[in-house]
């Protein structure tokens, strides 16, 4: 027994070196993002490489503390990510007193395999938000037939091109567009105009393919960049699933290039569906990778993560009000 609990001891030992090292290095290796999207590809992952350098500098003290590479290197691995996630962590966060006169918007990757269009659609529903983003959604109408009723005026992709983002309003828009197509930002996403008594303001959705191979993703933000200088920015509002996260040097980039505010901070949003072939399902969200901006004319009164609703992303519900309005 005691040749059994020693040799299970060298065992966790030797994980614990080998998860250090590996998170240590990978760690590192994703601060080279700020010269290459390749490495920059790695940082996205960044918070389970401090999950894993920490469990493995527990481990390492509860299996009796001998040796110091392990501690070391699991101490490079922490400082490493907390680099990459600090300036996100440490954000300046300024929240405006509930307003009388506010808007209310939903953005949701719906999912294509979502098992319960049902229910996402009656949670959308009992938000009852004014604008309503979606992606991945044409692909199981479920969800937004069950909407049309409240929400009938949907802005989508460029017809008659199939497109899975939409922009759902209950209020018609007073103009509207989609950023398909080769004379536009050939990007999966629309906008709509709306009218209001502080003035017109207008909503984009989008949804950016993942950051793996890189190099694509990167184009998508010059791209959609572009699009945007078209619109007023104060009033203006982006939201989408960008399958970027905000400790990668790529999303930093494009806060700057997009010119208004991100207002999702550090707000994890997949998974929520079982992940991998073995079906395992994570008890909480490890990605930040669903994002909401909006210009200097709003004011973020509240910003949360919804409930899991079928689909392998969380929903975000934000609430924002006229920057005049007191």
């Amino acid at each position: 027994m005691k040749f059994l609990l020693s040799a299970l001891t060298e065992i966790l030992r030797a994980g614990a070196l080998l998860v250090a090292a590996g998170c240590a290095l990978l760690a590192l290796a994703a601060q080279g993002g700020r010269v290459s999207n390749r490495l920059d590809a790695l940082t996205h992952l960044t918070p389970l490489f401090l999950a894993g350098a920490v469990a493995a500098a527990v481990v390492w003290l509860l299996a009796g503390r001998r040796g110091m590479v392990t501690p070391v290197l699991a101490g490079l691995g922490v400082a490493s990510a907390l680099m990459l996630m600090w300036p996100e962590l440490s954000a300046r966060r300024v929240f405006a007193s509930p307003e009388t006169t506010t808007l209310k918007l939903v953005q949701f990757n719906t999912w294509v395999h979502n098992s319960s269009p049902e229910k996402a659609a009656a949670w959308i529903l009992e938000q009852d938000p004014d604008i309503i983003v979606l992606e991945e959604a044409t692909r199981d109408p479920g969800v937004v037939q069950l909407l049309r009723e409240r929400y009938p005026h949907r802005s989508t992709c460029d017809e008659p091109l199939d497109c899975s983002t939409l922009v759902l309003a209950k209020r018609k828009p007073v103009a509207e567009g989609g950023l398909s197509g080769p004379q536009r930002a050939n990007l999966m996403g629309a906008w709509a105009t709306y009218s209001s008594s502080a003035g017109d303001f207008t909503v984009v959705g989008v949804h950016y393919t993942w950051p793996w191979p890189a190099g694509p993703q990167q184009m998508q933000t010059e791209r959609l960049a572009k699009v945007l200088n078209r619109f007023p920015k104060e009033r203006l509002i982006v939201a989408g699933d960008f399958n970027s996260t905000p400790w990668s040097f790529s999303l930093r980039r494009q806060d700057a290039m997009f010119g208004i505010e991100r207002r999702t901070r550090a707000l994890f949003s997949w998974p929520a569906a079982p992940v991998s072939r073995l079906n395992i399902a994570l008890p909480f969200p490890v990605l930040a990778i669903d994002q909401i901006y909006a210009g200097e004319a709003w004011r973020t009164v509240s910003i949360k993560r919804g409930p899991k609703l079928g689909s392998d992303h969380y929903p975000l519900v934000i609430e924002l009000a006229p920057a005049g309005a007191r």
